[in-house]
């Protein structure tokens, strides 16, 4: 598709059809997603089918993951007005981290880590990477987020309980667990998220948001 042709009928997800496929071979992606971003219209079309399953949520921070969820997540900041939080590779940021071990889609051992300073206790977080395949790096993004006790994604069930230490002025002596604040709506949200054993945990736990028509899903599930 032309990066100038925009169609009459913008239907959910006619801009997957600017994502250019793999020429290099096997040690590459078997997709490219990043040309629909170059698509003004496209970028836009996106990026508002993304956030229409929140219209009415609470959103406190938009967080997106190295590498490619900074460009989502920051035009979904942008078009909500909120801030957003860099989801870093380890050994990039200057400041004091909170790092999570995790397997990538190739099965590679790597390390993400976030910032301290950013995430308060209870704040609503909208999770975005460019896409989740197996699901591992953004199940390492979620752990990070909850771990400094921001809540992500209507997390469906009881809330997470936290290792935190709390002083109890009766038995003057410390105790834990303490319950996380009431889970409300944020999410996470991606260009596709396949039907993989770590896509599906993240879909049965967190409001999710893709791009892909149910009719196109099985097509990327088998890639």
């Amino acid at each position: 598709m032309d990066l100038c042709h925009v169609p009459a009928t913008r239907e959910k997800g006619w801009y997957l059809a600017l994502m250019a496929p793999n020429v290099k071979g096997p040690n590459y992606a078997w997709l490219d997603p990043s040309r629909l971003y170059c698509h003004p219209q496209g970028l836009q079309d996106c990026v508002a089918d993304l956030l229409q399953p929140f219209q009415g949520d609470a959103i406190d921070m938009v967080a997106g993951i190295d590498a490619m969820g900074f460009i989502l997540g920051a035009a979904a900041a942008a078009t909500l007005q909120k801030g957003f939080l860099a989801i870093r590779k380890a050994g990039h940021l200057c400041v004091q981290t909170v790092a999570q071990p995790y397997s990538d889609y190739s099965g590679r051992e790597k390390v993400m880590e976030v910032r301290t300073d950013a995430i308060a206790p209870g704040l609503r977080i909208l999770l975005v990477d460019q896409w989740v395949e197996t699901g591992g790096t953004m199940r390492a993004a979620i752990e990070l987020v909850e771990r400094l006790g921001g809540v992500v994604a209507g997390r469906r069930g009881h809330p997470r309980v936290h290792p935190w230490e709390q002083w109890d002025h009766h038995s003057h002596r410390l105790w834990w667990p303490v319950l996380s604040p009431p889970c409300v709506p944020t999410g996470v949200a991606a260009i596709c998220m396949e039907n993989s054993e770590g896509g599906k945990w993240i879909q049965e736990r967190y409001k999710c948001s893709h791009c892909v028509p149910a009719r196109l899903q099985p097509h990327f599930d088998q890639h």
